[in-house]
């Protein structure tokens, strides 16, 4: 198995395992500040990891080369979750998820600037098939649906989401240096994620209120800092060094479809013939990006 067909897996995996934090980012978002509760996150999350790179002198050792260049990338990472679960008080996951699909348009459009990569005519057809076929299942195949979608206060946060993530998958390739262990790097991303929330939470004088998550807001918790959090940014980072950021950001098509498919499994949801229809249109038009 070749590491560029391990990278496309590991992409794929994570794709499913970030629909179901839209699902579960939605049941607690307005329970506390979206800058407490990342902070939250990111620490388990790097708890989570720690063991894994303190009982390694070789890895200990890249922690302060890494420092810097980390610190970049997980401002990104930060302010897109900041942004996601500000953007959720306002808006719907359906909105959201909506204007998610904007992600790869936006990143190949930066690669352009970054690494001097250009879009053709066919891709760009590709990308607006790829944004009609999650269009379709967002709006569940009612055009009435589509019609009543407008840009709110929530829409435009999560436009500043949109770009964040975008920039976050261009420094992952663009600072990414050989010798580099991705172990070290996933755990001073989610180090500097914390710093970045840590000192928001100081300059606007945000309460923590961490008492204020339950039970179920806590496992829901360690979902997001452990599986969509520690798991994600390993497999997001492992693969975008192999692969690039373009066609990582393709699978962005299949979200809306992942959602969906998790919504049936777990929640019951039934899938109508119109959703069918396009979650087989971004299926395709993710295969022939990656083409």
């Amino acid at each position: 198995m070749s590491n560029a067909f391990k990278a496309h897996l590991m992409v794929l995996l994570a794709t499913f395992l970030v629909a179901g934090s839209f699902i579960i980012s939605k049941k607690l978002a307005g329970v506390i500040h979206p800058i407490s509760l990342n902070l939250l996150r990111f620490l388990i999350a790097s708890c989570a990891l720690a063991p894994f790179v303190f009982l390694s002198a070789k890895k200990r050792s890249l922690i302060i080369p890494s420092f810097g260049r980390t610190l970049i990338i997980s401002l990104f990472y930060a302010l897109y979750f900041i942004a996601f679960f500000k953007a959720l008080e306002y808006t719907t996951a359906l909105s959201t998820g909506t204007l998610y699909t904007l992600v790869p348009l936006v990143t190949a459009i930066l690669c352009i600037f970054f690494f001097k990569e250009r879009i053709s005519k066919k891709q760009l057809l590709i990308y607006v098939c790829g944004i009609i076929g999650t269009l379709i299942v967002v709006f569940k195949g009612d055009i009435n649906l589509l019609l009543h979608f407008s840009l709110g206060q929530g829409e435009l946060i999560f436009l500043a989401a949109v770009l964040s993530m975008a920039l976050y998958s261009i420094c992952t390739k663009f600072l990414h240096r050989v010798g580099d262990d991705m172990s070290v790097l996933v755990f001073m991303t989610l180090i500097g994620g914390a710093i970045w929330m840590g000192t928001a939470l100081m300059l606007f004088d945000i309460p923590l209120e961490w008492e204020r998550l339950n039970i179920e807001a806590l496992n829901y918790l360690l979902y997001l800092a452990i599986v969509a959090t520690f798991f994600t940014v390993y497999l997001y980072q492992k693969a975008s060094i192999v692969i690039g950021p373009k066609k990582v950001m393709a699978y962005v098509y299949l979200s809306p479809a992942s959602i969906a498919v998790l919504l049936y499994l777990f929640e019951g949801t039934t899938l109508s013939i119109e959703v069918c229809v396009g979650i087989a249109i971004s299926t395709i038009a993710t295969f022939l990006l990656l083409k």
